[in-house]
């Protein structure tokens, strides 16, 4: 018997499946290929550019200054077309640009366009501005353009030789200030029992849920720290403006009646107040740099730029090295990644030095509120057990921000620097943890049953907080509180008593950290560094910034994203990464509003435990 053939349809859609396989394979096989060459062409060492003579660098600094750059997931960074740079900024990279231009003959003038830079706290300003008047001391001038110069704008500007603003622009500098939102109302509207537990009068971390305003204890610190930080703010900015004292609060207060004498126009006011040199559109700016220097700044050389020509040629000349660890954000338990202080994450880099026997000296860059207690402790004994086993010189360099559980591990180093503006102290310790019992009684849930002993079962959200329990866990934080006053006193050289004194979770400037024996000496982090050489004996030296090293995945894909194949096929296809079209103001206070929760969130201490500053934020 004769076997049939398929039916002509049976072929036809026998044939098209086949098309289709084929295609989806072709098609796999194309994108494995252009994956492929765009990974061959990011190792492929880009040619740098060659300087001639008379060359602008420019300075254009994006995002946050950051002592460290926050964790980007290499995938998240390819797929939304970014990379860490383009949403902060390394204040150690502007101020390594800076130098290098200093002493580079090539580097004959600077460019600053602010308009990118969203914040910074000013003790990192003063890092760069430093830096800034080592480069106008070698007689290279500095001019700097805003659209609406920001506070934090316009304290690097006044650097500058010359400042030009937009003509329809404004210098929006209004002084410091610190507000909070409170919950407590809230709370109690929704029956939820917040319990706190502190020692310290001036600890007001859980503030917000305690109360619905601020408390007059915590008025009268951060009024303290505040007056001090602004001071320094508007001295600096008189003195680099050629300004009488008190002009800067006098533009301020008197704004509302200056600017009605100007018709509203804020650019004349700040032209006339001797805040700015000149009123120039962008265009215009260009074009007089180009008259002046022959560049524009568009034609210039980037910050960026000028560190990839620097670090294709650089050769380490020595052996010995100066490492750098920075511990920056919320301090808690296990790993976490760039951009905060997990305590795991921070023992594998101390590992990293205990293991590099080129490392001579360590300095710990902190950056940070605090945190758990525990957390903290673990990374201070891992500082104390590196210590003994290589008897390294430890100092400590205090950032924007060191207090609370950054000063319990800032007590393991040898020495303690803080630049003038730092906010540092908060000596202090609380636990909270909220209860619901009454929010689910309002819906008619109950709780009960039976136990062992007067504790068991004693902490649980859906039960009140027994008087027992209650007195133990606050007798536990009166333990710890004394745990870091010891710490603090040993490490200062003075007694428990003594620092009771200054402590009680109050806020300090760096500058009367100083006055108080808090901190050792003032200074940068350059200066730290020097320092910790110094105390190793190194006369010549290599400075190694210690980071968390990626898989070899995130390595490939952040390889991917940087790579000129990728980046100019975004340029042709004309993608740009979306913006939220949220005020940055409206998006400042949402974040502040959502600060508090999140902290809660964040908190993973085992015994519920935290040496944490809520209020110490960079003004």
């Amino acid at each position: 018997m004769s076997q049939r053939s398929p039916g002509i349809l049976r072929r036809l859609f026998g044939g098209f499946w086949n098309l289709i396989t084929w295609l989806r394979v072709a098609l796999l096989n194309l994108i494995f290929l252009l994956l492929l060459i765009i990974f061959i062409a990011s190792l492929w060492p880009a040619k740098a550019p060659q300087l001639g003579e008379d060359n602008l660098l420019v300075l254009a600094p994006s995002g946050l200054l950051v002592d460290e750059y926050t964790y980007i997931d290499p995938l998240t960074q390819l797929l939304e077309e970014t990379t860490p740079d383009q949403v902060e900024t390394l204040v150690s990279d502007l101020v390594t640009a800076i130098d290098l231009a200093t002493e580079d003959k090539r580097i004959t003038a600077m460019a600053m366009d602010l308009d990118s830079l969203l914040g910074a706290g000013i003790s990192k300003m003063e890092e760069v501005g430093v830096a800034l008047e080592r480069f106008k001391a070698a007689g290279k001038p500095i001019y700097a353009y805003g659209s609406n110069l920001t506070q934090q704008q316009y304290y690097l500007a006044s650097y500058a030789d010359e400042i030009h603003l937009n003509p329809l622009g404004a210098v929006l500098v209004t002084g410091f200030a610190t507000y909070r939102n409170y919950f407590k109302e809230t709370l109690d509207k929704l029956a939820v029992s917040m319990h706190i537990f502190r020692a310290g009068e001036y600890k007001d971390a859980m503030e917000p849920f305690m109360r619905n305003d601020m408390s007059q204890a915590s008025k009268e610190n951060n009024q303290l720290w505040l007056d001090e930080l602004w001071g320094v703010y508007s001295s600096r900015v008189e003195e680099q403006r050629n300004l009488p004292k008190g002009a800067l609060n006098d533009f301020i207060n008197t704004m509302d009646k200056s600017l009605a004498e100007h018709q509203g126009d804020s650019a004349k006011l700040a032209l006339d107040a001797g805040l700015v040199d000149q009123l120039s559109t962008r265009s215009q700016f260009q074009q007089q740099l180009a008259v002046k220097l022959g560049t524009k700044p568009d034609d210039g050389l980037t910050f960026q730029q000028y560190l990839a020509m620097h670090h294709s040629t650089y050769v380490p000349l020595h052996r010995d090295r100066v490492a750098v660890i920075t511990a920056r954000g919320l301090i808690s338990q296990g790993e976490q990644p760039s951009g905060e202080t997990g305590d795991e994450s921070f023992l594998a880099l101390l590992q990293q030095v205990q293991e590099d026997t080129s490392i001579k000296a360590l300095v710990i860059r902190l950056d940070s509120g605090g945190g758990g207690v525990q957390a903290s402790e673990n990374i201070r004994l891992g500082l104390v057990q590196l210590a003994n086993e290589r008897p390294i010189p430890i100092v400590i360099s205090m950032g924007s921000i060191a207090a609370s559980g950054a000063y319990w591990i800032a007590t393991a180093g040898d020495e303690i620097w803080a630049t003038p503006t730092t906010i540092t102290g908060s000596i202090g310790v609380f636990g909270a943890f909220a209860t619901f019992e009454k929010s689910l009684d309002k819906i008619g849930v109950s709780t009960d049953g039976l136990s062992t002993t007067a504790l068991a079962g004693a902490v649980r959200a859906d039960r009140e907080l027994s008087p027992m329990a209650e007195d133990l866990l606050q007798q536990g934080i009166n333990h710890m509180y004394s745990v870091f006053l010891g710490l603090v006193a040993d490490a200062r050289n003075s007694s428990p008593e003594e620092i009771d004194k200054i402590a009680q979770g109050r806020v300090w400037s760096g500058n009367t950290a100083l006055e108080l024996g808090l901190v050792d000496r003032l200074g940068n982090l350059e200066d730290v560094i020097a320092r910790a050489a110094e105390l190793a004996e190194l006369d010549h030296y290599e400075v190694q910034h210690i980071i968390k090293p990626l898989s070899p995945m995130e390595q490939f894909l952040s390889e991917l994203n940087r790579a000129e194949v990728v980046q100019e096929v975004r340029t042709v296809m004309g993608k740009h990464q979306a913006s939220s079209g949220l005020p940055p103001s409206l998006v400042t206070h949402l974040q502040s509003l959502l600060a508090p929760w999140q902290m809660l969130d964040a908190m993973n201490d085992p015994r519920a435990s935290y040496a944490m500053c809520l209020v110490c934020l960079a003004p």
